[in-house]
């Protein structure tokens, strides 16, 4: 069973989404500082990490999602991808 990491303090956080060559698409985030700070699990070179994208396609949907996830076993994020001018 996947252990979730937790962070330490609430995060804000902006950044860029870049494109790959090799797959031909803009799949690629990156992380920024603030983020290893609040999961230094994230550092170890060694360690394999997975996530979970769950898309809900209305407001009352992403209620009902959030309602179903039991206390403790997930640390909800929330996420907007968005084109920039």
């Amino acid at each position: 069973m996947p252990k979730t990491l937790t962070p330490r303090n609430k995060i804000e956080s902006e950044g860029k989404v870049h494109y790959s060559e090799g797959f031909q698409a803009w799949n690629t985030i990156k992380i920024k500082k603030e983020l290893f700070s609040e999961f230094p699990e994230l550092k170890e070179k060694r360690s394999k990490f997975s996530y979970q994208l769950t898309f809900c396609r209305s407001y009352i949907e992403l209620l009902k999602k959030i309602k179903s996830l039991k206390q403790g076993s997930v640390m909800p994020m929330l996420m907007w991808l968005y084109k920039e001018d």
